[in-house]
């Protein structure tokens, strides 16, 4: 599972790259056949760009989101969990040996 969420997450950063190297292309045939400028060429290859990473940033969220939404319905624990539950009993054995002090003596 966590195997196809990475080829997913991998095959986008892939197509990403792929976008942008197209959008350059495309932006530089306009500048070189006169119907831009460079200056408006590297303005509108920002904006394509900052709109890219944004859309980029929200699938990334909604991955995320989702993955751990198929985790807790397969019940299993995220990093998170364990680490409160492991902090929960060490508070509770400590808890132990200061009521119950020479309890581990008696064994």
């Amino acid at each position: 599972m966590i195997d196809l969420v990475k080829k997913a997450m991998f095959a986008g950063v892939g197509a990403a790259v792929v976008t942008k190297e197209k959008v350059e292309k495309s932006l530089q045939d306009m500048v070189e056949k006169g119907k831009m400028t460079a200056d408006e060429a590297k303005d509108l290859s920002n904006k394509i760009i900052e709109a890219g990473e944004k859309e980029t940033e929200q699938a990334r969220n909604e991955a995320s989101r989702l993955f751990t939404d198929m985790l807790n319905r397969a019940k299993v624990a995220t990093q998170d969990q364990i680490e409160s539950l492991e902090k929960r009993i060490r508070e509770l054995e400590g808890r132990w040996h200061r009521e119950f002090p020479n309890d581990g003596e008696n064994s």
